[in-house]
């Protein structure tokens, strides 16, 4: 079995001072996709390069302390492709893709981090954008590779997936617009939510964010934002799920998917 996890840092040092890596040595997973690094190469260096035997692979935001992803692996890739939009999102570290080609299989896995459009209208238009050049982008991999795509999508797709989802129809997350691109992604656009596919009907379970306002944590007031998303050919192989709780890392939770012969 190969163990594809997908965690929101939320800050790799602050993440490792609560424990995340002995978690990590703990679970074996063979890959783990990160986000919200909230570093640069040069914090990386010496420090954070591996984590619990896997080894590390970057793309950092230019601005400091500021997003940033990287996926660790046990397995060496072909290629690393850095960024997908050679401009305003590649500025802020949002996608890092592992390559596992070989004569028989051209095979990804990557970590990405969509804007959140919380704080604004601005970030909300950015966050449009984005969703506007990953659709193509992803339609263009879907047809030469098979991937799994690993991320804080930042957007929850149905009711089931937020405790209150009447109360945030107008909010970034769950706004039909936003919504809307997630039900083309997993139509049209080929790909499948793999917790979903395992897991079709939980609800409260299914939450790997939390408010830090109030005692959202302690309710369970929670949004589901961290997915896997794969082509069909990688959903296939998913077997089990999990999302960790018994510890907190950050103000996510990280989601492991257990896949047969992912690689």
């Amino acid at each position: 079995m190969f163990k594809l996890t997908s965690l929101n840092l939320n800050g790799i040092r602050s993440a490792t001072t609560k424990g995340v890596e002995a978690w990590i040595d703990q679970l074996q997973p063979d890959c783990i996709c990160v986000q919200e690094v909230k570093a640069q190469a040069a914090d990386v260096a010496g420090k954070f390069e591996s984590l619990a035997g896997l080894t590390g692979h970057f793309h950092f935001a230019e601005k400091k302390g500021y997003s940033g992803v990287g996926v660790y692996s046990r397995h060496e890739p072909s290629d690393v492709v850095v960024g997908f939009d050679g401009g305003e999102f590649d500025a802020e570290g949002r996608y890092v893709e592992l390559r596992f080609d070989s004569l028989q299989h051209k095979r990804s896995i990557i970590s990405c981090y969509f804007p959140s459009g919380s704080s604004g209208p601005e970030r909300q238009e950015a966050k449009f954008r984005f969703l506007a050049a990953m659709s193509p982008h992803l339609a263009a991999l879907r047809a030469e590779r098979d991937f799994v795509l690993c991320g804080d999508v930042n957007i929850a797709h149905q009711q089931a997936d937020l405790k209150n989802w009447r109360g945030n129809q107008k909010n970034s997350g769950f706004l039909p617009e936003e919504r809307a691109w997630m039900t083309e992604i997993t139509t049209q656009g080929g790909l499948v939510d793999v917790y979903r596919r395992l897991q079709p009907h939980t609800t409260d379970a299914c939450y790997t964010w939390w408010s830090n306002r109030g005692q959202a944590y302690a309710n369970n007031v929670g949004w589901r934002l961290d997915y896997h998303l794969a082509t069909p050919a990688f959903a296939e192989k998913a077997r089990t799920e999990s999302i960790y709780k018994a510890q907190k890392f950050s103000d996510h939770a990280p989601i492991t998917i257990a896949y047969q012969g992912l690689l």
